[in-house]
C-alpha cells in the first residue's frame, strides 16, 4: 500500500481535493491533525511523500503552534528522500526552513482567484511543462515569502505576491490553495472578507465561475506530483 503522509495545521484548512486525487490512484492519505494534539511522527519512513498544509500562523510561530519545531524537522527528514508539496503554510515553510525569508501580514493580502503568471523556469518543471502562461488559483493569505532560499527555483508570481511557487529539488512550495473547492469558499467569513477589502459576494461568484477550470489545473499539476509516488 502505498501512503502519503498530510500534515494538517489548521481545522479549516483540510486536504479537500487532494483525497479525491489521491483516491482515484490507488493513494492512501495518513492525515495528521497537528492542530488537534496529534503527533507529528519523527521520519518520513513508511511514506512515499510529504504534503504540509496551509494554517494562518507563521512557520516559526512555535508559542502560537507548538508542534511546528516537529513539523520542521520532518520536513527536513523527508526533503531529498521523498518528492513535498507545501501549501500555503507548508511552502512558507519549505523556504524558512532552507534559508528563505516569510513575513506576516505583508504588502497585500490575496483571497479567492487569482491570476498567476507561470514564468520560463517552469517550461521544464515535472509538474508544470506545457501548462499556459497565465493559470488561475485560489489563494487565502496575507503572510508571504519575502526571500527565496538561494538554490530555489521561482516557477509562478502574482501581481500581489512575486513568490508564488518554488522548487527546491523534489520539493514544491506553493502560496495558493490548489485542494480548496467553491464549496469550501462559500463557508469563508463575508465579514472577514470585507475587513481585507473584498466583495464577499465576488469572491464566491468567481470561484463558482472558474472551479472547473481550476480543477483542470491543479488536478493535472498535482496528479503529476503524485506520479513521483513510488
Amino acid at each position: 500500500m502505498t501512503t502519503v503522509l498530510i500534515i494538517e495545521n489548521d481545522a479549516e484548512s483540510g486536504p479537500g481535493l487532494l483525497l479525491d486525487w489521491m483516491d482515484a490512484r490507488g493513494i492512501t492519505p495518513v492525515v495528521v491533525r497537528a492542530w488537534d494534539g496529534e503527533p507529528v511522527p519523527e521520519c518520513i519512513d513508511g511514506h512515499a511523500a510529504l504534503v504540509l498544509l496551509g494554517g494562518g500562523m507563521l512557520p516559526d510561530e512555535d508559542d502560537r503552534s507548538p508542534w511546528l519545531p516537529a513539523e520542521r524537522s520532518l520536513l527536513r527528514d523527508a526533503h531529498g528522500r521523498v518528492p513535498v508539496l507545501g501549501i500555503c503554510l507548508g511552502g512558507q515553510m519549505l523556504a524558512h526552513e532552507f534559508g528563505g525569508e516569510v513575513r506576516g501580514k505583508y504588502g497585500l493580502p490575496e483571497k479567492g482567484v487569482t491570476a498567476l503568471t507561470v514564468l520560463p523556469a517552469a517550461a521544464d518543471d515535472v509538474l508544470l511543462a506545457g501548462l499556459p502562461t497565465s493559470v488561475w488559483a485560489v489563494e487565502s493569505h496575507q503572510d508571504q515569502i519575502t526571500r527565496l532560499p538561494e538554490d530555489a527555483v521561482l516557477l509562478m508570481s502574482s501581481e500581489r505576491c512575486p513568490n508564488q511557487m518554488l522548487r527546491i529539488g523534489q520539493s514544491w512550495g506553493v502560496q495558493f490553495h490548489p485542494e480548496v473547492t467553491a464549496s469550501r469558499v462559500r463557508r469563508w467569513s463575508p465579514e472577514r472578507l470585507r475587513s481585507l477589502g473584498f466583495d464577499p459576494s465576488q469572491v464566491v461568484a468567481d470561484a463558482d465561475r472558474y472551479a472547473s477550470e481550476l480543477d483542470e489545473t491543479w488536478s493535472t499539476v498535482v496528479g503529476r506530483f503524485l506520479s513521483l509516488v513510488g
